[in-house]
């Protein structure tokens, strides 16, 4: 019993650190990311991002769109974070990308909806 413990616990331990990903979190410049950042996806919604408190790759971020507000404390990695159904991608000279998951309510169908940021200066 106590050898399938230790094999279990192996395993476990090895799935929990793929992350599926090799590239590591490094540090961000805060000026790039931090301040309010507003745009409209292609389906004409209106959103805003407020990106506070970066230090090293970490940020706390308030997401809102119509109808939909979400405060999250993200991890920056290549460019970009997610926060609840949405990535946020850093596209240099104060402009970004985010795309969000979109479930309609009658159908179910889930779209992915993008849009363009500018950060407010």
């Amino acid at each position: 019993m106590a050898d399938m413990m230790s094999i279990l616990s192996s395993h476990y331990t090895a799935a929990a650190l793929n992350t599926g990903t090799k590239t590591p979190y490094k540090n961000v410049d805060a000026k790039s990311y931090e301040g309010t950042w507003q745009g409209t996806y292609a389906n004409t919604k209106k959103f805003k991002v407020t990106v506070s408190d970066v230090s090293g790759f970490r940020a706390q971020v308030k997401y809102e769109s119509e109808g939909s507000l979400k405060f999250q404390s993200v991890l920056i990695k290549d460019n970009s974070f997610r926060v609840g159904d949405s990535k946020f991608t850093l596209t240099g000279n104060n402009k970004a990308t985010v795309k969000t998951a979109v479930t309609d309510p009658v159908t179910s169908q889930t779209s992915l909806v993008t849009g363009t940021a500018k950060r407010d200066v």
